[in-house]
């Protein structure tokens, strides 16, 4: 190591968002996490230039109006062996109603980020003017077919792509008060499937009242492990708060 570089340690931490802070777009959320790290006064890295950042990865964006229980952003902090419990601690109550860090774990240097590292995620999507026989059927009729063409802009451009490949699991879960519930694991390799694309990939259209991602998976020699599973530093292994 170069004596002149500051030791750094990065931090993966796990999140939530629930309830109206799922409308906040994917950008305010990067701004909510710089301010509140900043009142957290944890010595978070910055970037270089006129105007320095705080130096944060975060992972797949999620579409404005989903709630989720599995976001994940890596930080860097301008400390060695920094302690995952006290990056927690520090953050409570520093973040707005409906958004709390769950889980955090010291990544090891050179750790893959999680665009590239996460291969699919859980959803779970309450749907409305549907009843669980219906999408039983609509869920059968998805699971059989050779290929599921949508539209997707690019640059300006309409290309047709096949969703097939990426509906990984679906089923129809427990009904809810507000309506019925599909359940879905979807890829993001090499191009994340939003369950808005699922929905409309074939007839019947469906609705959703309320989309959530439940979980995030990276797989590694036919496992499926959650991020704060994979590339933890062998020194400081623990995975703070995992459910």
């Amino acid at each position: 190591m170069n004596p002149n570089e500051v030791a750094r340690t990065c931090i993966r931490l796990r999140y939530n968002k629930r309830g109206v802070i799922r409308f906040t777009s994917h950008r305010d959320v990067a701004r909510i996490w710089e301010r509140a790290l900043r009142r957290t006064g944890l010595p978070v890295a910055q970037t270089e230039g006129f105007s320095p950042r705080a130096k944060l990865h975060f992972g797949f964006a999620l579409s404005t109006g989903y709630e989720s229980d599995a976001e994940y952003i890596d930080v860097d902090f301008n400390a060695a062996q920094l302690v995952p419990e006290l990056v927690l601690e520090a953050l409570v109550g520093m973040l707005p109603e409906g958004m709390a860090a769950t889980g955090a774990v010291v990544l090891e240097r050179g750790s893959t980020s999680l665009q590239q590292a996460v291969t699919c995620c859980d959803w779970d999507i309450e749907l409305l003017h549907a009843t669980c026989a219906d999408l039983a059927k609509w869920v059968e009729q998805v699971l059989g077919a050779a290929t599921l063409m949508i539209t997707r802009e690019r640059k300006g451009q309409q290309i047709a792509d096949d969703l097939a490949p990426q509906v990984r699991a679906l089923e129809v879960g427990e009904p809810t008060s507000r309506g019925v519930r599909l359940l879905a694991t979807l890829g993001t390799q090499p191009r994340a499937a939003r369950p808005t694309e699922l929905l409309t990939a074939t007839e019947p259209h469906y609705c959703p009242v309320l989309v959530r991602r439940t979980r995030q998976w990276i797989e590694q020699e036919g496992a499926r492990l959650e991020p704060l599973e994979v590339g933890a530093a062998p020194a400081l292994h623990t995975l703070v708060g995992v459910q």
